[in-house]
């Protein structure tokens, strides 16, 4: 028995499996995380090596090269880049998308090995870290204070980190910028020679007497005892009290030789917020955890928290990605909620029948609900990816019951009984609703099979329509005849009134079906001039293509912005911090939106991970801005960025600077175009990039020109001499820890207050090394115990290096990186890069230029999106060849396909769209959107023929007939995607160019499909006609020719 048949006959069995799957649904949906985007696990590992001391090129020369070799032979490693920084180096390994990041890890881990035993003896072990999208903060504060700014370290440690680390889902706590408080023993090198004292004595001698110490247990009557010495320091100022020996019968204190300050450690890098002294403060999530509901559980611990705070202590958000996340689902609910309206309204507008309606409408959620089990039981969150497949869907999943019900409708209206009606209208239709959701499916099922950036955006997006077009296929042939059998009757009328809403709708409807009925039979008397003029159409809108432009992703306004200023290199952050607030007077002056600014300058103490994500130095300034919501000003984050742009350049001093309008973790959008230069010789390299930077600063639209490598700094290099060392018995080694030690500080020793562990550092007071003289002066005692200057060692001078040294592919590489201006497309900007390339002169042959960056993820998206175009196209065919046991009728109803790329392409070019990832989806969706109503048509009219109908009378009997079903469903798509076609909330930068393509291609294919289909199909039936009437020609000679007697075997 038929699931159609089932389902009629067993009402109550067939509606208690949908509410089954309702409350699943509801149940899931409710246990659903929220979060902005599906889980990801890119394929990138990162390699770190620390080496103190070493500059960028002795970086480069004793560690990165020798781990690259060994990386290099690592399995399934697509692309291997590195950066060697002072102190530090960077290798970040990009692996095939479908290589195992566990297997990976442990190649990686085992190539390290390998490459220790050639690796300096000091270094320290390098660490490999797996990038996941969870280490991007969830959210930023902004911190200040004024009284308690010397302590606010320890304060927020005390009364808020410990708080906000018990938060379930949390995964780290940082202050940035906040002073650390610091033991100075700050000593006088004079004083240490007068007493016969070494520093390194002295950080020893502070080590041993800063201990407790067990001395092991003592019986005493009935009583056990342990021994212990108490040493560690209670107070600072029991340091400066340590005794160090005497002389001359005089005790020597370590005051008498040092200063001992209890302070905060010396600020290098200096942060403000709103002019404000304070830091930053960042809050991650685990990776499975849910973002919202991390971050208001944050928000509400920080709000207790503040209530043990001192009052001058106040918290300001830069940046909230939970907030973006909450909006922008909201905004595509509220997405969904307007499509389904327009749904409902369109069929109740060509149906005229609220049962019918109702029961159309009914069908809705149940198949969209199915999507939630899905993602609760594949683990997935809800997300921006799955609402908007959901909003996709929500106009498709109408058609197969839009379909069957209309059928059934026309059996009642011809005097059938519902529960008949519901058996043989879904009987007739129901083979054809499985092949156009087959035909649906696929083309979006090869989404799921897609690797890289446009697999992590788009999988999901293929496993929900196709799972949601597949359940609505279900109710579509089960639920709706049940409930037609049931709710509908035999005869019902809107009203008796002659002037009632419905009866003129209808019969304007019965205009256009009389109206489509006499174009149609026009259109097959003249099918030779239509087809032609349809082909010039088409070729006409390819001649278009020229003036679309093309982007990678579109960018996301989050409110946020971060900025990047250099100026002159060796500049003095006092200079700095001079510019930085002019800076920041003229954007609170010219730039009302923006609310908060974070001005960061100088330099970190050391070099890290956190240093190499964001370039700092005295001469550079960094800049995290804050606007108000989107919902409260006119104009967009783009166009704001474009006025800090004018602003920065505006500042003579500001020779180089970005302005970004991605946030952390929050936008896959960011947009570049990366000019890379490869070539070993710095000189070289450098004067090409200045080129080329001076070349791209005259591309329209172009903003941004950043070049990778910074100015080289100053340093002063010891270079010393080995024959002297050896005399001395010193080894290189030796003379750089003395040196290190004096000048950065030694550290091998912690004071402890209140649980909290606070470093010691012994070093030279500031005046005894802060000039060359003192430096040389630099006392050294020799392998014999011999007191030496380094002078004596050998000569120190100045020597400019690069701070930083970039390699792909194991050879040196420099980038300029060109940022598109608001309304400017990628492609224009690579286009242009490319022909500054094509340009150049005196471009040595060992050196080679390339287009990388955001354009080069571009071209790599937009090749697999053709390769998905061409697997969608053929599985389409493969579908409705089986269907029609024709290979011609696949060919015919395919026609529309390319009318609908021609209505992309004007949408397109009417919105002033650019051809982005996204839009180019939205043309590839409509492969199965628009061949749907072809294969209605088509479906048809066979059946018309099958009837004994004359060709021309059988296509307009069935294009009358079947105009209502295409309009219904071809609107509900349409009208589907509007709301994602014209939203202006949080998000939906992202959807609206796949809004505007799909409902170009469908209005335009729409109206196209229904004239160029049934012409094509009458002039290739004329010439299977003549085709057939040629066998049968041959078939009657034959058998006019035919003789029993000669032609048949003789028994």
């Amino acid at each position: 028995m038929s699931i159609y048949n089932t389902a009629v006959n067993k009402p109550i069995s067939t509606l208690m499996v949908f509410i089954a799957i309702m409350v699943l649904g509801v149940a899931s949906y409710i246990q659903l995380p929220v979060d902005q985007y599906p889980k990801m696990d890119p394929p990138y590992l990162t390699v770190m090596a620390t080496y103190p001391g070493a500059n960028a090129s002795d970086i480069e020369e004793n560690v990165t090269k020798i781990l690259e070799d060994q990386l290099n032979s690592v399995d399934n490693l697509k692309e291997m880049t590195s950066t060697s920084y002072d102190n530090l180096g960077v290798i970040s390994l990009e692996f095939e998308w479908e290589a195992n990041l566990d297997e990976a890890s442990n190649d990686v881990r085992d190539a390290v090995d390998k490459a220790m035993q050639n690796l300096p003896d000091d270094i320290d072990r390098p660490t490999i870290m797996r990038f996941n999208t969870s280490m991007m903060p969830i959210l930023i504060y902004a911190v200040t204070a004024d009284q308690s700014y010397p302590g606010i370290d320890k304060i927020l440690d005390d009364k808020l980190i410990t708080r906000l680390n018990r938060v379930d889902g949390v995964a780290s706590v940082i202050v940035a910028g906040a002073p650390e408080r610091v033991v100075y023993v700050d000593l006088d090198p004079n004083k240490l020679d007068a007493y016969n004292l070494t520093l390194e004595q002295i950080g020893n001698k502070i080590l041993a007497e800063n201990k407790d110490v067990s001395s092991g247990n003592v019986k005493m009557g009935l009583m056990d005892y342990a021994l212990r010495i108490e040493g560690e320091f209670e107070e600072s100022d029991q340091i400066k009290n340590i005794v160090l020996g005497t002389q001359n019968n005089k005790t020597i204190y370590l005051h008498d030789v040092a200063v001992v300050r209890d302070t905060i450690k010396d600020i290098t890098l200096e942060q403000t917020i709103n002019r404000g002294r304070g830091g930053v403060l960042m809050i991650t999530k685990q990776t499975d955890a849910n973002a919202v509901a991390v971050a208001k559980e944050a928000k509400k611990q920080l709000e207790l928290a503040m209530k043990e705070l001192p009052s001058d202590i106040n918290f300001q958000i830069i940046s909230d990605n939970s907030d973006f996340i909450v909006k922008s689902i909201n905004n595509l609910q509220e997405t969904l909620m307007y499509a389904l309206i327009f749904v409902v309204l369109v069929v109740f507008l060509f149906l005229g029948r609220w049962r019918a309606t109702f029961i159309i409408a009914l069908t809705i959620p149940i198949s969209l609900i199915v999507a939630f089990i899905y993602l609760f039981a594949t683990g997935e969150s809800l997300n921006v990816i799955s609402l908007s497949s959901l909003s996709i869907a929500i106009g498709m999943v109408v058609d197969d019951a839009i379909v069957v019900l209309e059928n059934i409708t026309k059996h009642i209206d011809r005097g059938s009984r519902p529960r008949e009606a519901a058996k043989y209208g879904t009987n007739e239709v129901w083979l054809s609703v499985i092949v156009t959701t087959l035909v649906t499916v696929a083309v979006f099922f090869p989404l799921t099979l897609v690797t890289g950036m446009t697999g992590i955006l788009f999988k999901q997006l293929g496993w929900i329509v196709c799972i949601t077009v597949c359940t609505s296929t279900l109710t579509a042939i089960s639920l709706t005849p049940m409930l037609c059998s049931q709710l509908m009757r035999i005869q019902e009328k809107t009203s008796n009134s002659k002037f009632s809403f419905y009866n003129f709708v209808s019969r304007q409807l019965d205009r256009l079906d009389s109206g489509y009925e006499r174009l149609i039979r026009w259109v097959l008397h003249h099918k030779t001039f239509v087809i032609c003029f349809m082909t010039a159409i088409f070729l006409g809108s390819c001649s278009l293509t020229r003036f679309i432009k093309t982007d990678f992703m579109p960018q996301n306004d989050q409110s946020n912005m971060t900025v990047y200023a250099k100026m002159q290199s060796g500049q003095r952050v006092e200079e700095t911090k001079r510019v930085a607030l002019q800076i920041d007077s003229m954007i609170r002056a010219d730039i009302p939106e923006i609310t908060i600014i974070n001005l960061s300058y100088g330099s970190e103490e050391e070099a890290s991970f956190a240093s190499m994500m964001n370039s700092t130095g005295n001469n550079i300034l960094n800049m995290r801005l804050r606007t108000v919501d989107i919902k409260d000003r006119e104009r967009s984050i783009f166009v704001i960025a474009d006025q800090v742009r004018s602003i920065l350049k505006s500042f003579p001093d500001v020779l180089q600077y970005t302005v970004s309008t991605s946030s952390s973790g929050g936008s896959m959008g960011s947009n570049s175009v990366d000019i890379e230069i490869m070539g070993h010789d710095f000189n070289t390299t450098t004067r090409l990039a200045q080129d080329i930077a001076v070349k791209a600063r005259q591309i329209p639209g172009a903003e941004d020109i950043k070049i990778s490598r910074d100015d080289d700094k100053a340093e002063l290099q010891i270079a010393l001499d080995q024959d002297k060392l050896a005399r001395h018995g010193l080894t290189t080694s030796e003379v750089g820890s003395y040196v290190r030690n004096r000048i950065y500080g030694f550290r091998n020793s912690k004071f402890k207050e209140d649980g909290e562990e606070y470093d010691i550092i012994v070093r030279l007071d500031e005046k005894y090394r802060s000039s060359l003289t003192e430096i040389e002066n630099i006392l050294i005692i020799d392998g014999h115990g011999e007191k030496i200057r380094l002078k004596e060692l050998g000569e120190i001078k100045e020597y400019f290096s690069p701070p930083n040294i970039e390699r792909k592919s194991k050879q040196r590489i420099l980038k300029v990186s060109i940022t598109p201006a608001a309304g400017v497309a990628l492609g224009d900007i690579a286009q242009a890069s490319q022909q500054i390339i094509d340009n150049l002169e005196d471009v040595p042959q060992d050196v080679s230029l390339y287009i990388g960056g955001n354009y080069e993820d571009q071209q790599e998206s937009f090749s697999s999106l053709i390769w998905l175009l061409l697997l969608s196209l053929m599985l389409v065919y493969i579908v409705m060849a089986a269907q029609f046991e024709s290979f011609k009728m696949p060919f015919i109803i395919m026609l529309a396909i390319p009318f609908a790329f021609t209505g992309v392409i004007l949408a397109l070019l009417l919105t002033n769209t650019t051809l982005s990832i996204v839009a180019a989806l939205g043309a590839i969706m409509l492969v199965g959107i628009v061949t749907k109503n072809g294969i209605v048509l088509i479906d048809f009219i066979n059946l018309m023929r099958e009837r004994g109908i004359r060709l021309y009378d059988a296509i307009a009997q069935a294009c009358r007939s079947r105009l209502r079903p295409v309009l219904m469903t071809s609107l509900t798509t349409i009208l589907g995607m509007v709301p994602m076609a014209i939203s202006a909330g949080e998000g939906s930068e992202t959807w609206r160019p796949m809004g505007i393509a799909v409902i170009g291609g469908m209005v335009f294919s729409t109206i196209i499909t229904m004239i160029i289909v049934p012409a094509v199909y009458a002039a290739m039936d004329k010439s299977g006609s003549r085709d057939k009437k040629k066998a049968l020609a041959k078939e009657f000679k034959f058998m006019k020719d035919f003789d029993p007697e000669k032609d048949l075997p003789k028994k």
